[in-house]
């Protein structure tokens, strides 16, 4: 006896896409906030490296680009029918998340190394 796939009812979908929408919204606010925070700080600290403050606007996008590719993932996996569909939408995630985590983890070694560097140089 073989079954066909679950469906996940329209309602559930529903409510999980207005959740998405409104997490996606608070995010917008933290991060506009965020921004206007750090400008602040490197606008009114001169002492503070200039290494050391594109190492944190370097660190601001990834977390910027992971939230959004998460929230992409939430929006598509509600739009999902079946929980195959969703199966492969996770795995495609994690196969460009996994990517994307190596190629940020690579920059900001570069972007420390040449903080530690310019902090030596500058003594």
């Amino acid at each position: 006896m073989t079954s066909g796939p679950f469906e996940i009812p329209q309602e559930v979908r529903d409510s999980a896409a207005k959740g998405v929408d409104d997490a996606k919204k608070a995010f917008d606010q933290f991060l506009e906030a965020t921004n206007k925070a750090v400008s602040t700080g490197e606008g009114t600290s001169q002492a503070a490296a200039q290494s050391a403050a594109e190492m944190g606007r370097q660190t601001l996008s990834f977390v910027e680009e992971n939230i959004t590719a998460s929230l992409s993932l939430a929006q598509r996996m509600v739009q999902a029918r079946t929980v195959e569909e969703i199966t492969a939408l996770q795995q495609e995630y994690l196969r460009h998340q996994a990517t994307a985590m190596a190629q940020q983890g690579q920059a900001l070694g570069r972007a420390a190394s040449k903080m530690a560097k310019d902090a030596t140089e500058s003594k």
